[in-house]
């Protein structure tokens, strides 16, 4: 390291700092993502009984003071199209009613179900038909002027037994005859489609409000043994992509733009996780994505459904998962299983392995950052990085509890078998057949995101390792100046010495001067001073500006001091007598001694 690299580290101005940040954090305009909001786990799944209600939050009385049953016992039958044309406006409450006016609200459901009345919802969809090929996939349009006929277009009944209403309903699936599965992906999600969904399938409200929220959660609900039940898995990954808004060097930040920046220079905020993460090296982010699944498994037709956040989180397309699937349909390998195995949850754990891949091109990103960054630690001696490395390590250390909900998730997929395996019509061999393939299948994914998790530990030590060799370089360059600044002050010293040399050959000389130049009548005949005047005043003076020194200096001996501390007038008067008390403590002791003499 040559020292024409080593960087000085004057003190930089607000100005210098911000010009610094400019240079490793993207310019935030309206293209960079947001933050995505921080999750309530408290409300993620059925399992809580007060959905969206806070411990400090009042519990609606007209609710308590509802007489009726929890459970509603009417529901429609969507047997008439023209009797129940509007029977899924009131979903959620209409089917539970716990979920009000204010918990949708809370739950921020209301902002789907109260959108603009012109806005379009694209479903497209894929179809698995029963020999496991993908057999029909599409999209379908559906906006304010067309959600009715949609709704019908929706009915075909499929008679279904409903476990909680002990009632013959109907659940309408227009889709060929002979299919296995279908999945549809929700491109910006409307009140009209979110209400026609739970209305028909029956879903709980905790998928919408999880999905909505970013909350994590993995719960099964509504089990028909040895015929359905309803799945859902929602969690947070990351993606990587190019950065949407290019650094510019001549870019300033402005007070909008600097209120989402991870961290800032001589500001109080802290490191949000949250929020995108820019990395300079490649010139592209690692921002939050979700994967919002809720799967209704039933041995004659099964439903995905895959739930994707607005375009403002520049979160994974409807259309690309939709694609994703399709291609999925096309690899030897699954296509083997989909032929083989009844499992629809085969279907559902594919779509897992997208996250699982966005993770390891993340991981990837992130090593070649880090070995930019440390070969910069290396030439230039930059211990501004530091900053930089802190913010990646918040983000690696937030990104281990997201690795953990994925494996969590895996896990509750391979301890949540499909219940229609225990249909009378699969053999016990086809049986055991099909849990083993699914458990070998989740191990699979088990084994990658514990690969990843290596890996992401891997990096949290280099980052560290990357630090330390930072401030063990600064460490290096401070002794270096140190020991400049030792033999600049010995040069000093001696050059001082040199002075003090020069002057005690001429002091001599300067006390005869001083003495020949004094105006008293033995030296010099006709003045009125004399030298006893001169004696007379300079040696009280002297004496007064000995005591005087004594005084401010003097403090007492510690082992003479007395257990209770005395008065303030004591303590003035013990200074201005500090003679006394000198000689005082000196003949104590002497006399301490003579009395112990073995304790010298």
């Amino acid at each position: 390291m040559h020292q024409a690299q080593m960087r000085q580290k004057p003190s930089r101005s607000v100005t210098a700092d911000q010009s610094y940040w400019n240079s490793i954090m993207p310019f935030i305009g309206e293209n960079m993502p947001p933050r995505i909001p921080a999750p309530s786990h408290r409300h993620a799944a059925p399992s809580g009984p007060w959905p969206f209600l806070d411990l400090n939050d009042p519990i609606n009385s007209e609710q308590l003071d509802d007489h009726r049953p929890a459970l509603p016992t009417q529901l429609c039958e969507h047997i008439n199209p023209a009797n129940c044309r509007r029977c899924w406006s009131d979903y959620p409450q209409s089917h539970f009613p716990n979920w009000t006016r204010d918990q949708q609200k809370r739950s921020r459901i209301s902002r789907i179900i109260e959108k603009k009345k012109d806005e379009t919802c694209t479903i497209h969809y894929v179809d698995v038909d029963e020999n496991g090929e993908f057999a029909m996939s599409n999209s379908v349009q559906v906006s304010s002027r067309s959600k009715d006929s949609h709704w019908e277009f929706m009915m075909k009944p499929v008679r279904a037994l409903n476990l909680y209403y002990k009632l013959n309903t109907f659940i309408h699936i227009q889709r060929p005859k002979g299919t296995r599965l279908r999945a549809m992906f929700l491109e910006n999600l409307t009140g009209p489609v979110l209400q026609m969904l739970g209305t028909k399938y029956y879903i709980e409200p905790f998928y919408f409000s999880s999905s909505i929220g970013w909350i994590p959660s993995r719960y099964q609900e509504q089990v028909i043994s040895n015929h359905s039940d309803h799945i859902t898995i929602s969690l947070t990954f990351i993606r990587t992509m190019p950065n949407p808004t290019p650094v510019s060097s001549t870019s300033s930040l402005t007070a909008s733009s600097m209120s989402h920046l991870p961290v800032l220079p001589n500001t109080d905020q802290v490191i949000d996780a949250q929020a995108p993460l820019f990395i300079r090296s490649s010139d592209r982010i690692l921002l939050p994505d979700l994967l919002a699944l809720h799967m209704v498994r039933s041995h004659n037709s099964s439903t995905i459904i895959s739930y994707h956040p607005g375009h403002e989180h520049r979160s994974t397309p409807a259309a690309s998962l939709h694609s994703r699937l399709n291609a999925v349909g096309h690899s030897v390998y699954w296509s083997n299983m989909f032929a083989e195995y009844d499992d629809p949850t085969i279907v559902f754990l594919s779509l897992l392995w997208y996250a699982l891949y966005a993770w390891d091109e993340v991981l990837e990103v992130l090593y070649a950052h880090i070995c930019w960054v440390e070969s910069r630690v290396i030439n230039l001696n930059d211990i501004d990085l530091t900053q930089e490395l802190h913010i990646i390590q918040a983000h690696l250390l937030h990104y281990g509890s997201l690795l953990e909900d994925f494996r969590k998730s895996v896990i509750f997929v391979l301890k949540t078998p499909f219940p229609g395996l225990d249909n009378p019509r699969y053999t016990p061999q086809l049986r055991e057949r099909s849990k083993g393939h699914m458990e070998k299948e989740c191990n699979n994914l088990l084994s990658e995101i514990e690969r990843l998790n290596m890996a992401r530990s891997m990096q949290i030590k280099r980052l560290k390792n990357v630090m330390n060799l930072a401030f063990s370089s600064v460490n290096i360059e401070d002794s270096r100046r140190t020991q400049q600044l030792t033999r600049a002050s010995m040069n000093d010293s001696a050059a001082m010495k040199q002075i003090a040399y020069l002057t005690m050959f001429f002091l001599p000389a300067s006390l005869v001067a001083t003495i020949f130049g004094m105006n008293v009548g033995e030296i010099n005949p006709g003045t009125y001073g004399t030298i006893p005047h001169y004696l007379a005043i300079a040696v009280p003076l002297t004496i007064i500006t000995c005591w005087a020194i004594g005084t401010v200096q003097f403090e007492r001996d510690p082992s003479q001091r007395a257990e209770t501390e005395p008065s303030l007038m004591w303590r003035v008067l013990g200074r201005i007598g500090w003679p006394i008390m000198m000689l005082r403590e000196t003949c104590l002791r002497e006399n301490g001694q003579r009395n112990n003499p073995g304790s010298q």
